[in-house]
């Protein structure tokens, strides 16, 4: 789909034009906002599709996962990493767990300042005593 995502320079707005690809770098694109012509694209985040082999192939360094029950920071990136591996938004609590772990704050401190998230009697939290 050819919409280019620009900022303007002068009234420092973001905004985003459908440009033919056959037109782009041929026309001029002006800020809808304040008219001006002093704008410059921005590129957009990429996505690059992988298959659940590759995803999970990662993770099989075993080095990665050594320390993680001394590293409340380590193992909050490991669990932000695989977060953003599975592709799917893991919800508030778990946001702010991890959050937790990576600002140096212990499993056992983070249990027991959410004591209604892991004492739900579901499987949430099953592996975070692991460590």
């Amino acid at each position: 789909m050819p919409d280019y995502d620009y900022l303007c320079q002068t009234c420092h707005k973001r905004f985003v034009r459908f440009i033919p690809y056959q037109d782009y770098g041929k026309v001029e694109v002006a800020c809808p906002h304040c008219g001006s012509l002093e704008v410059q694209r921005r590129i957009g985040r990429i996505r690059v599709t992988r298959s659940e082999d590759s995803r999970l192939e990662s993770f099989s360094d075993m080095d990665d996962l050594d320390g993680l029950e001394e590293d409340p920071r380590a193992l909050g990136r490991m669990m932000r990493k695989m977060s953003s591996e599975v592709g799917e938004e893991m919800g508030s609590e778990f946001n702010e767990v991890v959050d937790r772990l990576e600002a140096g704050q212990s499993p056992d401190d983070i249990e027991q300042s959410l004591p209604d998230y892991f004492d739900d009697g579901s499987d949430a939290a099953s592996g975070f005593d692991d460590f």
